[in-house]
């Protein structure tokens, strides 16, 4: 049946791909949330097939919970947009009720994406189960990250509208600098805690399903109908896809945003439930040996 699922995923991708050339209207509109829907169907199945377990095959509770907190927490990066000003979207429908479906659907996609991908590539050859060199962390370090994050969010808010306009960068890190080590201090899943135990494969994952889910989100999202543009100021010109080149710089940093305001908010709210997946990677890598 898993396995099934992950030809369904790969049916719907390459069916919206056709009836999107084919000027299907529906399609059109909905081809992002449509093309995402069957990648995480196909990455879950990927997953399964690796390991015997997956999101949603064993913890369907998890996924179905995942979504809303996928459209919410992309909320947080539309508010920050509201002043830096770097995307919009364009094609939308003229029915509201149409356009906030499109929303909540390509939303709800977006941290199932990224996490699955992560753990598909944590379990994959491309990342050798190597240890590095332990990492001293000491309170002072734990303290400067905490602060530097504080900073680098509230920046945006602080400074003139045209200088915001400039501000990506902090933000795209500021959640991981300032989120970690409060889940180091709440004893659960940090990378700080990681490199502590020279254990670098979570925060390498997290970059590889980064640099995959982005290039394919702006790969299908220059086809789409309904779709974003972006309006980076430095070299916006020079693009690949509707994403100026060094846009892509941020797509990895983003995913390891996705794992710590997920693993913050699961300790936040279920600090007695056990780990999920996104547990296990670090703690299957941190077992190896040196």
């Amino acid at each position: 049946m898993a396995g099934f699922k992950g030809w369904i995923g790969l049916g719907i991708i390459v069916a919206s791909e056709i009836l999107l050339f084919a000027g299907q209207p529906f399609v059109g509109v909905y081809f992002t949330p449509l093309v995402w829907t069957g990648y995480i169907l196909l990455i879950d199945s990927l997953v399964y097939r690796q390991k015997g377990k997956s999101l949603i095959v064993n913890r369907m509770g998890e996924f179905l919970l995942l979504l809303p907190l996928s459209i919410g927490l992309w909320l947080i990066f539309e508010f920050y947009n509201l002043y830096l000003r770097n995307w919009h979207y364009v094609g939308l429908p003229e029915d509201p009720l149409s356009r906030w479906l499109g929303y909540a659907w390509a939303f709800a996609t977006i941290w199932p994406a990224i996490l699955l991908t992560a753990e598909w590539l944590e379990g994959s050859k491309f990342l050798a189960p190597k240890k590095i060199r332990p990492f001293p962390v000491t309170p002072l370090i734990l303290w400067f990250s905490f602060f530097l994050g504080f900073g680098f969010l509230v920046s945006p808010f602080v400074v003139p509208q045209g200088v915001a306009h400039y501000l990506a960068a902090p933000v795209w890190l500021g959640f991981i600098f300032f989120l970690d080590p409060i889940n180091y201090w709440l004893e659960g899943r940090s990378l700080w805690r990681d490199l502590q135990e020279g254990n670098p494969k979570t925060l390498y994952s997290l970059l590889g399903s980064g640099a995959v889910c982005g290039g394919l989100w702006e790969f299908w999202n220059y086809w789409a109908g309904a779709k974003w543009h972006y309006t980076i100021p430095i070299l916006g010109h020079l693009k690949i896809f509707e994403m100026p080149f060094l846009g892509y710089l941020g797509f990895p940093p983003f995913a390891v945003e996705c794992f710590i305001l997920y693993e913050f908010l699961k300790r936040l709210f279920f600090p007695q439930k056990g780990s999920s997946w996104t547990g296990s990677l670090s703690r299957k890598a941190s077992s190896l040996k040196p």
